[in-house]
Parts: structure tokens; sequence; C-alpha cells
């Protein structure tokens, strides 16, 4: 069970706790499309175009390291084979083979440079999509709360939320008292004209490992 559906089963343990008409009388509840807020969100928008495009780059630099390590490969294997070579003298040969050793310590070299490129590129876009993401969630939080607040809303009910079992928690609501489309209206007002522009990604740039859904949040 996550820390949504637990939050939501103790809510409603405490709600049938409650004397019933002191639950009609006291209790409003409100309720929200996080999921879609989230993702028509014009921040969230330009957060992953920024992702994407930081992920492009690094992917060109790996290229760029990857193709130096096919190369000094294949030159390896064009000093071992010469090193080989019988027609050449035993001296010529132990030179080559020499070389070879030197050629080999540097495509090691070359091979942990990629790896740890790898390893801490990732990381960086891990912890960069974790901070913004959380700043949005942050953002719609304090929206929705205020306009809870106004309304009179007691409890205000995520319809996307999903179980551990990434099945849907509500399983039916009438639809009454959803303020979706007033949170996304507020939080996009200052949005720039020119959003689709802003948001545009690179052709070549490759999409990160995950996207910045919020049932993601733990």
């Amino acid at each position: 069970m996550n820390i949504w559906t637990k939050r939501l089963a103790l809510l409603l343990g405490f709600a049938l706790l409650m004397p019933a008409p002191l639950r009609a009388a006291d209790t409003k509840i409100g309720q929200i499309d996080l999921k879609k807020i989230f993702e028509g969100y014009y921040k969230t928008k330009a957060a992953d175009t920024q992702l994407k495009e930081r992920a492009g780059d690094s992917e060109k630099v790996l290229k760029g390291m990857v193709d130096d390590y096919t190369k000094a490969r294949d030159d390896y294997k064009k000093i071992i084979d010469s090193a080989n070579d019988q027609s050449v003298s035993n001296d010529e040969r132990d030179k080559r083979k020499k070389s070879a050793e030197t050629k080999l310590l540097e495509l090691q070299e070359i091979e942990r440079s990629v790896q740890q490129f790898r390893s801490q590129t990732q990381t960086t876009l891990d912890e960069q999509k974790k901070r913004m993401r959380d700043e949005i969630l942050k953002t719609i939080r304090e929206v929705v709360e205020s306009k809870a607040k106004k309304a009179g809303y007691t409890l205000v009910f995520d319809t996307a939320a999903e179980s551990v079992n990434q099945t849907q928690v509500i399983l039916y609501n009438s639809g009454n008292n959803d303020f979706t489309d007033e949170v996304l209206a507020d939080i996009n007002k200052d949005a720039p004209s020119d959003l689709s522009k802003a948001t545009e990604t690179k052709t070549d740039a490759k999409p990160i490992p995950e996207s910045l859904s919020p049932k993601k949040v733990k």
C-alpha cells in the first residue's frame, strides 16, 4: 500500500467513525485530477523540454566518447595483428607488443571514462528531475489548498490516485465539487504566449528514462 492509499484509508476511517449527522453537516468533499493538472501545467512541459535537451546534449558528448573508444579498439586490434606478423624480426614484434599494451591501457581508460560519464550524467538528470517535480507539485498543492479553503472543503481527493497495484483508488464519484479546471486556469494564468515554441524539443534529443508523472512520487 503506497502513501496515497494509506492516507485515503485513514481519512475514510476517520469519516466513518464520526456520527452520521456530524459527517453530513461538517464534511464537504472536493476533488481534483492531479495527473491532469500536473501534465497540463506549462511549467511541467517546460521542465520536460529542458530535461530532454540536457539529456540530448549529454548523448552527443557520450557518442563522441564512444567513437573514440571504437577507434582505439580498432587501433589496438591492428597493433595486435602486426605484433603477430612473423615476417618481421623478434625485436620489432616485441616493440609492437609493448605498443599494444600501451594502447590497451588507453582503451581501458576510455572505457572507464565512458562509464563514469554515463553514471554521473544519469545522477545529475535524476536529481534535476526530482527537484523540478517537487517544485511543481508544491505550487499545485498551494493553489489547491487555497481554493479548497475558500470553497469550504474539509477534504480534497485526487481522482487520479492509484494503488500500489496501479488500480484506481476511487472507483466511482458523481463528479460534483471537481475544481480541476479552476486549478489549471490559475496555475497557467502566467503562461507565456509563445509556450508552444518554448517547449519544442530538439529532434535529436533522447527522452529521459522516466516521466514527471506524479504517480511516481513516493
